[in-house]
Protein backbone atom coordinates (compact mmCIF):
# COMPACT_ATOMS: atom_id res chain seq x y z
CA UNK A 1 0.00 0.00 0.00
CA UNK A 2 2.67 2.35 0.82
CA UNK A 3 4.62 1.43 -2.27
CA UNK A 4 1.43 2.11 -4.20
CA UNK A 5 0.83 5.56 -2.36
CA UNK A 6 4.52 6.75 -3.07
CA UNK A 7 4.38 5.68 -7.22
CA UNK A 8 0.86 7.95 -7.02
CA UNK A 9 2.34 10.74 -5.34
CA UNK A 10 5.39 10.49 -7.96
CA UNK A 11 2.86 10.76 -10.64
CA UNK A 12 1.15 13.59 -9.35
CA UNK A 13 4.34 15.22 -8.49
CA UNK A 14 5.13 14.80 -12.23
CA UNK A 15 1.39 16.23 -13.66
CA UNK A 16 2.23 18.99 -11.25
CA UNK A 17 5.72 20.15 -12.73
CA UNK A 18 4.77 19.71 -15.94
CA UNK A 19 1.51 21.81 -15.40
CA UNK A 20 3.92 24.62 -13.94
CA UNK A 21 6.56 24.04 -16.61
CA UNK A 22 3.74 24.74 -19.35
CA UNK A 23 2.19 27.53 -17.50
CA UNK A 24 5.67 29.27 -17.04
CA UNK A 25 6.45 28.34 -21.31
CA UNK A 26 2.87 30.33 -21.77
CA UNK A 27 3.70 33.16 -19.59
CA UNK A 28 7.40 33.42 -21.32
CA UNK A 29 5.16 33.45 -24.49
CA UNK A 30 3.07 35.84 -23.77
CA UNK A 31 5.71 38.29 -22.15
CA UNK A 32 6.33 41.34 -23.92
CA UNK A 33 9.30 41.30 -26.48
CA UNK A 34 12.58 43.04 -25.61
CA UNK A 35 13.25 46.36 -27.10
CA UNK A 36 16.31 44.67 -29.04
CA UNK A 37 14.13 41.88 -30.46
CA UNK A 38 11.34 44.70 -31.59
CA UNK A 39 13.83 46.95 -33.08
CA UNK A 40 15.01 43.72 -34.99
CA UNK A 41 11.64 42.98 -36.60
CA UNK A 42 10.69 46.33 -37.27
CA UNK A 43 14.51 46.94 -39.37
CA UNK A 44 13.65 43.43 -41.22
CA UNK A 45 10.09 45.02 -41.70
CA UNK A 46 11.54 47.88 -43.10
CA UNK A 47 14.16 45.83 -45.22
CA UNK A 48 11.03 44.05 -47.13
CA UNK A 49 9.60 47.47 -47.72
CA UNK A 50 12.73 48.20 -49.44
CA UNK A 51 13.03 44.77 -51.54
CA UNK A 52 15.63 43.05 -49.73
CA UNK A 53 16.70 40.35 -47.18
CA UNK A 54 19.08 41.51 -45.43
CA UNK A 55 21.43 45.17 -45.34
CA UNK A 56 24.27 45.48 -48.08
CA UNK A 57 27.58 45.70 -45.80
CA UNK A 58 29.03 49.46 -46.42
CA UNK A 59 32.27 49.49 -48.39
CA UNK A 60 35.33 48.05 -47.01
CA UNK A 61 37.15 50.97 -48.09
CA UNK A 62 35.88 54.50 -48.53
CA UNK A 63 34.48 55.07 -51.64
CA UNK A 64 33.08 58.03 -54.36
CA UNK A 65 29.93 56.74 -56.34
CA UNK A 66 30.56 57.53 -60.29
CA UNK A 67 29.16 61.46 -60.76
CA UNK A 68 26.84 59.71 -63.63
CA UNK A 69 24.68 58.20 -60.53
CA UNK A 70 24.92 61.31 -58.36
CA UNK A 71 24.15 63.62 -61.32
CA UNK A 72 20.86 61.21 -62.35
CA UNK A 73 19.94 60.92 -58.46
CA UNK A 74 19.72 64.66 -58.28
CA UNK A 75 18.00 64.85 -61.45
CA UNK A 76 15.33 62.43 -60.17
CA UNK A 77 14.97 63.72 -56.87
CA UNK A 78 15.15 66.58 -53.98
CA UNK A 79 17.24 66.55 -51.46
CA UNK A 80 14.37 64.10 -49.05
CA UNK A 81 14.87 61.73 -51.89
CA UNK A 82 11.12 62.44 -53.53
CA UNK A 83 10.79 61.67 -57.03
CA UNK A 84 10.47 65.28 -58.53
CA UNK A 85 10.84 64.29 -62.16
CA UNK A 86 9.06 61.18 -62.53
CA UNK A 87 9.28 60.66 -66.59
CA UNK A 88 13.35 60.65 -66.52
CA UNK A 89 13.65 56.83 -65.40
CA UNK A 90 12.38 54.37 -67.86
CA UNK A 91 12.00 51.76 -65.25
CA UNK A 92 12.29 51.91 -61.20
CA UNK A 93 15.75 50.74 -61.30
CA UNK A 94 19.12 51.81 -62.16
CA UNK A 95 22.05 50.15 -61.66
CA UNK A 96 25.92 50.48 -62.26
CA UNK A 97 29.11 48.20 -62.17
CA UNK A 98 32.52 49.37 -62.79
CA UNK A 99 34.62 47.30 -65.47
CA UNK A 100 36.57 44.14 -63.60
CA UNK A 101 39.27 43.31 -66.46
CA UNK A 102 42.03 45.18 -63.85
CA UNK A 103 42.90 47.71 -66.60
CA UNK A 104 42.90 45.79 -70.07
CA UNK A 105 42.92 48.22 -72.18
CA UNK A 106 40.18 48.10 -75.06
CA UNK A 107 38.26 45.05 -73.22
CA UNK A 108 35.74 45.08 -70.73
CA UNK A 109 34.06 42.37 -68.04
CA UNK A 110 31.08 43.68 -66.02
CA UNK A 111 30.15 41.43 -63.31
CA UNK A 112 26.38 41.09 -63.19
CA UNK A 113 25.34 38.81 -60.44
CA UNK A 114 23.19 41.08 -58.32
CA UNK A 115 20.92 41.86 -61.28
CA UNK A 116 18.07 39.71 -59.72
CA UNK A 117 16.08 37.35 -62.02
CA UNK A 118 12.54 38.97 -62.38
CA UNK A 119 14.27 42.39 -63.01
CA UNK A 120 13.60 43.56 -66.98
CA UNK A 121 16.44 45.13 -68.71
CA UNK A 122 14.90 47.86 -70.36
CA UNK A 123 18.31 49.62 -71.52
CA UNK A 124 22.05 48.96 -71.34
CA UNK A 125 24.92 51.85 -71.89
CA UNK A 126 28.63 50.94 -72.02
CA UNK A 127 29.93 54.50 -70.37
CA UNK A 128 33.51 55.29 -71.89
CA UNK A 129 35.36 58.10 -70.55
CA UNK A 130 37.85 59.31 -73.79
CA UNK A 131 40.88 60.80 -73.30
CA UNK A 132 41.91 64.17 -74.83
CA UNK A 133 44.44 62.90 -77.95
CA UNK A 134 47.99 62.74 -77.71
CA UNK A 135 50.06 65.75 -79.47
CA UNK A 136 51.08 64.39 -83.18
CA UNK A 137 53.79 65.58 -85.51
CA UNK A 138 52.93 66.97 -88.25
CA UNK A 139 48.93 67.20 -89.97
CA UNK A 140 46.79 63.96 -89.52
CA UNK A 141 45.73 62.71 -92.59
CA UNK A 142 42.70 61.48 -90.81
CA UNK A 143 39.76 63.80 -88.94
CA UNK A 144 37.75 61.20 -87.66
CA UNK A 145 37.59 57.42 -87.14
CA UNK A 146 35.35 54.49 -86.55
CA UNK A 147 34.67 52.85 -82.85
CA UNK A 148 33.07 49.61 -82.73
CA UNK A 149 31.82 47.54 -79.62
CA UNK A 150 31.55 43.93 -80.02
CA UNK A 151 29.90 41.38 -78.04
CA UNK A 152 33.11 38.87 -77.20
CA UNK A 153 31.50 34.79 -78.05
CA UNK A 154 34.58 33.48 -77.71
CA UNK A 155 37.11 34.33 -75.67
CA UNK A 156 40.25 32.47 -77.11
CA UNK A 157 39.71 34.24 -80.47
CA UNK A 158 38.06 37.18 -79.76
CA UNK A 159 39.64 39.21 -82.71
CA UNK A 160 38.09 36.59 -85.35
CA UNK A 161 34.60 37.08 -86.87
CA UNK A 162 33.39 34.27 -85.15
CA UNK A 163 34.55 35.18 -81.93
CA UNK A 164 32.78 38.54 -81.99
CA UNK A 165 29.37 40.01 -82.35
CA UNK A 166 29.04 43.73 -83.41
CA UNK A 167 26.54 45.73 -81.01
CA UNK A 168 27.12 49.02 -81.70
CA UNK A 169 29.31 51.60 -84.26
CA UNK A 170 29.73 54.89 -84.19
CA UNK A 171 31.82 57.85 -86.38
CA UNK A 172 34.14 60.15 -83.78
CA UNK A 173 36.61 63.20 -84.30
CA UNK A 174 39.62 62.60 -83.68
CA UNK A 175 39.79 65.38 -81.44
CA UNK A 176 37.82 65.86 -78.02
CA UNK A 177 37.40 64.52 -74.79
CA UNK A 178 34.79 63.13 -72.99
CA UNK A 179 32.49 60.38 -71.82
CA UNK A 180 30.67 58.33 -75.46
CA UNK A 181 27.55 56.18 -74.48
CA UNK A 182 26.73 53.22 -76.28
CA UNK A 183 23.68 51.03 -75.99
CA UNK A 184 24.51 47.29 -75.73
CA UNK A 185 20.89 46.18 -74.41
CA UNK A 186 20.64 42.54 -76.01
CA UNK A 187 24.09 41.44 -75.05
CA UNK A 188 23.31 42.23 -71.29
CA UNK A 189 20.11 40.44 -71.91
CA UNK A 190 22.00 37.30 -73.01
CA UNK A 191 24.14 37.75 -70.12
CA UNK A 192 21.31 37.87 -67.49
CA UNK A 193 19.61 35.27 -69.12
CA UNK A 194 22.99 32.98 -69.05
CA UNK A 195 25.83 33.69 -67.00
CA UNK A 196 28.29 31.69 -68.50
CA UNK A 197 28.00 33.79 -72.01
CA UNK A 198 29.29 36.82 -70.48
CA UNK A 199 32.57 36.63 -71.74
CA UNK A 200 33.01 40.60 -71.71
CA UNK A 201 33.34 43.72 -74.38
CA UNK A 202 35.93 44.36 -77.07
CA UNK A 203 36.48 47.71 -78.70
CA UNK A 204 37.75 48.70 -81.83
CA UNK A 205 39.40 51.78 -83.16
CA UNK A 206 39.32 52.46 -87.19
CA UNK A 207 39.53 54.86 -89.85
CA UNK A 208 36.72 55.18 -92.20
CA UNK A 209 36.06 52.06 -94.31
CA UNK A 210 38.11 49.84 -91.79
CA UNK A 211 41.35 51.44 -92.63
CA UNK A 212 44.07 51.48 -90.20
CA UNK A 213 45.40 54.44 -87.95
CA UNK A 214 48.15 55.40 -86.50
CA UNK A 215 47.84 54.15 -82.93
CA UNK A 216 46.82 55.56 -80.84
CA UNK A 217 44.39 57.74 -82.38
CA UNK A 218 41.37 57.13 -80.08
CA UNK A 219 42.41 56.49 -76.26
CA UNK A 220 39.60 55.92 -73.19
CA UNK A 221 40.21 55.45 -69.42
CA UNK A 222 41.13 52.18 -68.29
CA UNK A 223 39.94 51.03 -64.79
CA UNK A 224 43.51 50.46 -63.34
CA UNK A 225 45.49 53.31 -64.38
CA UNK A 226 42.97 56.16 -64.55
CA UNK A 227 40.98 58.25 -61.68
CA UNK A 228 37.76 56.68 -60.21
CA UNK A 229 35.86 59.49 -61.80
CA UNK A 230 36.97 58.03 -65.52
CA UNK A 231 36.69 54.28 -64.66
CA UNK A 232 34.60 52.65 -67.47
CA UNK A 233 30.66 51.72 -66.78
CA UNK A 234 27.70 49.70 -67.49
CA UNK A 235 25.26 51.45 -66.29
CA UNK A 236 21.43 49.50 -66.56
CA UNK A 237 17.98 50.85 -66.68
CA UNK A 238 16.27 47.81 -65.33
CA UNK A 239 12.09 47.18 -63.79
CA UNK A 240 11.73 45.15 -61.04
CA UNK A 241 8.04 44.97 -61.38
CA UNK A 242 7.13 46.27 -58.10
CA UNK A 243 4.25 49.33 -58.90
CA UNK A 244 1.99 50.86 -56.08
CA UNK A 245 -0.78 53.39 -55.82
CA UNK A 246 1.55 56.78 -56.28
CA UNK A 247 -0.29 59.34 -57.45
CA UNK A 248 1.41 62.02 -59.87
CA UNK A 249 4.03 64.36 -58.16
CA UNK A 250 3.24 67.84 -59.76
CA UNK A 251 3.64 70.33 -57.10
CA UNK A 252 5.95 68.60 -54.78
CA UNK A 253 8.40 71.31 -53.27
CA UNK A 254 12.27 71.25 -53.85
CA UNK A 255 12.61 70.12 -50.40
CA UNK A 256 10.30 69.21 -47.89
CA UNK A 257 11.32 70.18 -44.38
CA UNK A 258 12.55 68.53 -41.39
CA UNK A 259 10.11 69.49 -39.13
CA UNK A 260 8.72 67.51 -36.21
CA UNK A 261 6.06 67.54 -33.74
CA UNK A 262 5.69 68.38 -30.36
CA UNK A 263 6.29 65.77 -27.95
CA UNK A 264 2.88 64.49 -26.15
CA UNK A 265 2.58 63.60 -22.47
CA UNK A 266 1.03 60.14 -23.95
CA UNK A 267 -1.52 57.98 -25.43
CA UNK A 268 -4.34 60.16 -24.00
CA UNK A 269 -2.96 63.55 -24.76
CA UNK A 270 -2.53 62.31 -28.72
CA UNK A 271 -6.16 60.78 -28.11
CA UNK A 272 -7.48 63.88 -26.81
CA UNK A 273 -5.34 66.37 -29.39
CA UNK A 274 -7.38 64.07 -32.41
CA UNK A 275 -10.66 64.69 -31.38
CA UNK A 276 -9.79 68.27 -31.67
CA UNK A 277 -7.56 69.10 -34.21
CA UNK A 278 -9.32 67.74 -38.05
CA UNK A 279 -7.74 65.27 -40.02
CA UNK A 280 -4.26 66.81 -41.61
CA UNK A 281 -0.65 65.80 -42.02
CA UNK A 282 1.78 65.75 -39.25
CA UNK A 283 5.75 65.11 -39.69
CA UNK A 284 7.63 61.67 -39.87
CA UNK A 285 10.89 61.57 -39.70
CA UNK A 286 12.77 58.36 -41.09
CA UNK A 287 16.82 59.04 -40.05
CA UNK A 288 18.64 56.04 -41.69
CA UNK A 289 21.80 57.17 -39.68
CA UNK A 290 19.55 56.39 -36.25
CA UNK A 291 18.37 53.39 -37.93
CA UNK A 292 21.86 52.10 -38.60
CA UNK A 293 22.04 52.17 -42.51
CA UNK A 294 24.02 55.31 -43.17
CA UNK A 295 27.21 53.16 -44.11
CA UNK A 296 25.19 52.11 -47.44
CA UNK A 297 23.20 54.72 -48.18
CA UNK A 298 24.70 57.29 -49.62
CA UNK A 299 21.34 59.40 -50.79
CA UNK A 300 19.04 60.75 -48.84
CA UNK A 301 20.04 60.52 -45.22
CA UNK A 302 16.79 60.24 -44.65
CA UNK A 303 13.11 61.84 -45.42
CA UNK A 304 9.59 62.87 -43.93
CA UNK A 305 7.37 60.31 -44.78
CA UNK A 306 4.83 62.35 -43.10
CA UNK A 307 1.51 60.93 -41.47
CA UNK A 308 -2.37 61.99 -41.30
CA UNK A 309 -3.92 62.56 -37.98
CA UNK A 310 -6.91 63.96 -36.47
CA UNK A 311 -10.71 63.62 -36.48
CA UNK A 312 -13.12 63.66 -39.56
CA UNK A 313 -16.40 64.84 -37.02
CA UNK A 314 -19.79 65.43 -39.41
CA UNK A 315 -20.00 67.43 -41.72
CA UNK A 316 -17.34 66.66 -43.51
CA UNK A 317 -15.83 70.08 -45.27
CA UNK A 318 -14.19 70.34 -48.43
CA UNK A 319 -11.14 70.94 -46.95
CA UNK A 320 -10.95 67.60 -45.44
CA UNK A 321 -10.90 66.33 -48.99
CA UNK A 322 -13.85 63.52 -48.38
CA UNK A 323 -14.70 61.10 -50.70
CA UNK A 324 -18.56 60.43 -51.44
CA UNK A 325 -18.12 57.33 -49.27
CA UNK A 326 -16.53 58.95 -46.46
CA UNK A 327 -19.79 61.20 -47.01
CA UNK A 328 -22.26 59.32 -46.65
CA UNK A 329 -20.70 56.87 -43.63
CA UNK A 330 -20.00 60.16 -41.59
CA UNK A 331 -24.28 61.11 -42.16
CA UNK A 332 -24.96 56.82 -41.19
CA UNK A 333 -23.17 57.38 -37.88
CA UNK A 334 -23.61 61.17 -37.02
CA UNK A 335 -27.66 60.03 -37.20
CA UNK A 336 -26.92 56.75 -35.56
CA UNK A 337 -28.84 55.09 -38.80
CA UNK A 338 -26.82 51.81 -38.35
CA UNK A 339 -25.27 50.35 -35.81
CA UNK A 340 -21.34 49.42 -35.09
CA UNK A 341 -20.46 51.71 -38.36
CA UNK A 342 -17.65 54.66 -37.19
CA UNK A 343 -16.71 58.11 -38.59
CA UNK A 344 -14.63 58.10 -41.40
CA UNK A 345 -10.49 58.01 -40.79
CA UNK A 346 -8.07 60.25 -41.48
CA UNK A 347 -5.48 58.72 -43.81
CA UNK A 348 -3.48 59.48 -46.89
CA UNK A 349 -4.86 60.42 -50.43
CA UNK A 350 -2.07 61.12 -51.84
CA UNK A 351 1.23 59.41 -52.21
CA UNK A 352 4.58 60.29 -53.53
CA UNK A 353 7.72 57.99 -54.48
CA UNK A 354 11.16 58.22 -52.87
CA UNK A 355 14.26 57.70 -54.37
CA UNK A 356 17.37 55.77 -52.80
CA UNK A 357 20.87 55.56 -54.19
CA UNK A 358 22.94 52.91 -52.05
CA UNK A 359 25.78 50.60 -52.57
CA UNK A 360 24.91 46.62 -52.71
CA UNK A 361 25.91 43.33 -51.59
CA UNK A 362 28.98 43.98 -54.14
CA UNK A 363 29.30 47.55 -53.63
CA UNK A 364 28.13 48.65 -57.22
CA UNK A 365 26.27 51.76 -57.00
CA UNK A 366 22.29 51.37 -57.44
CA UNK A 367 19.42 53.92 -58.01
CA UNK A 368 15.67 52.45 -57.05
CA UNK A 369 12.80 53.86 -56.76
CA UNK A 370 9.91 53.15 -54.22
CA UNK A 371 6.58 53.85 -54.99
CA UNK A 372 4.02 54.89 -51.51
CA UNK A 373 6.29 56.31 -49.59
CA UNK A 374 5.29 59.54 -48.81
CA UNK A 375 2.03 60.88 -47.77
CA UNK A 376 1.15 63.82 -49.68
CA UNK A 377 -1.70 65.27 -48.08
CA UNK A 378 -5.00 63.71 -46.18
CA UNK A 379 -8.74 63.01 -46.13
CA UNK A 380 -11.44 61.85 -44.66
CA UNK A 381 -12.07 58.39 -46.32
Amino acid sequence: MRRRGCRGESSRGWDGRAMLGAVLLLLALARPASPESRRAEALKKLLEVFGMEDPPPPPAHVKQPPQYMVDLFNTVANADGVTKNPDVLEGNTVRSFLDRTHGEKMRFLFVLSSVAKNEKILTAELHLFRLWPRATEGPRRHHFCQVSVYQILDKTEPDSPEGQKLLATRLLSLQGSGWEVFAITQAVRDWTQDESSNRGLLVTVHGLGGSALEAPAVQFASSGDHHESKKPMLVLFTDDGRRGASLPVAGVPASQPRDFPAKLTGPRSARSLDRLQPCQRHPLSVDFEEIGWSGWIISPRGYNAYHCRGSCPFPLGENMRPTNHATVQSIINALKLSEGVSSPCCVPDKLYSINLLYFDDDENVVLKQYDDMVAGSCGCH
